[in-house]
């Protein structure tokens, strides 16, 4: 009971996460402040805005099932500051993401065994608790992901169910959110599980595809034998991510950073892992026919995508290459 007080009270609790309802454009205030501030969105410019993009699905031949409401539009127009012509791009980016690699992105049903599991452990879950800025702050606890158990389409499919699921509400596309990653225990099993050649591309294709404002990444306990690892995925990233990233030797050290009463009590917090974990597994339950339906929406022709993208990674075989001696080195270290 403590608990819920505690987070019924932050002020930077959404409407949406307090009562469970779908939201329009009603954000608060504060909210609407920092989208007037950092996202030029106003009124005038979200209605006008949506309206063109609805007429432009609509008339796109290569598009089956796509998602009109504006919830959904909303959160590809906020992350690219309301440049429709960008936010058609990255669209488009989003569901060819989804068909390339649709082993480890759709059907996200949070009742998998596999994947039910690693939500019950706390392998990844947001805190209901917001930071200062408004932000949510997702935690993954590394430990928690047994590689020799799972596989990587298990651990694909909690990380973009857990985005897909905070992308519904829109003060969390307003404000974005902060990563937390506990990585004690991660070894070489946790890197075999995935090809070099899928890890590059998911996470260089990732960034630019997934409709997400990612603000902080704060690594807590990074194994030193894995630096090619870490430095390979931030190589991925553009200067702005890779600029974001913090690394941390000690909880005391992150604490000052990141705020402790967003962490779980076993982090220095106030509310206990279980809690939060708990919480999160009820809101993806209420949450998991909308994230099943995503996968009714098609990309007909990618061919402009996949244009785009041989021409913007002419080394990608280079590139590729230089992961997998990485890879070796750290096989052999």
């Amino acid at each position: 009971m403590t608990a819920t007080k505690v987070i019924m009270s932050y002020p930077w609790k959404s409407r949406t996460e307090v009562d469970g309802s779908r939201q329009g454009s009603c954000l608060r205030d504060e909210v609407k402040a920092v989208a007037k501030r950092e996202l030029r969105e106003d009124d005038m410019i979200r209605r006008q805005a949506i309206q063109q993009f609805v007429e432009w699905i609509l008339k796109n031949k290569d598009l089956s099932d796509c998602r009109t409401d504006s919830n959904f539009l909303l959160r590809f127009l906020r992350v690219k500051k309301f440049s429709l012509p960008m936010a058609q791009d990255m669209l488009l980016k989003y569901l060819n993401l989804r068909q390339t690699f649709s082993h480890l992105l759709t059907k996200l049903d949070c009742f998998q065994p596999a994947v039910a599991e690693l939500i019950n452990k706390g392998y990844l879950f947001p805190s209901p608790i917001r930071d200062a800025n408004g932000r949510k702050v997702v935690i993954g606890v590394c430990s928690s992901f047994d590689p020799y158990k799972y596989s990587n389409v298990d651990m694909a499919k909690v990380h973009m169910m857990t985005y897909e699921a905070l992308l519904e509400d829109e003060e969390t596309q307003v404000t974005g959110v902060v990563h937390v990653g506990d990585l004690r225990g991660v070894n070489m099993a946790y890197v075999s599980l995935w090809s070099p050649a899928e890890f590059a591309t998911v996470f260089k294709w990732g960034e630019h595809s997934l409709p997400m404002r990612h603000k902080e990444v704060h690594l807590l306990y990074v194994p030193a034998p894995l630096k090619y690892v870490y430095d390979f995925v931030r190589g991925r990233l553009s200067q702005k991510i890779r600029d974001r990233f913090t690394f941390y030797a000690t909880l005391e050290e992150m604490h000052t950073k990141v705020d402790p009463k967003t962490l779980p009590k076993e982090y220095g917090g106030v509310i206990p892992m279980a809690d939060m974990i708990e919480q999160w597994k009820q809101e993806l339950l209420s949450k998991r026919d909308r994230l099943m339906d995503l996968d009714s929406m098609k990309l007909l022709d990618n061919s402009c995508v996949m244009k785009k993208d041989r021409n913007n990674n002419a080394n990608k075989k280079s590139d590729i290459s230089n992961v997998t001696g990485s890879f070796r080195r750290l096989d052999v270290d």
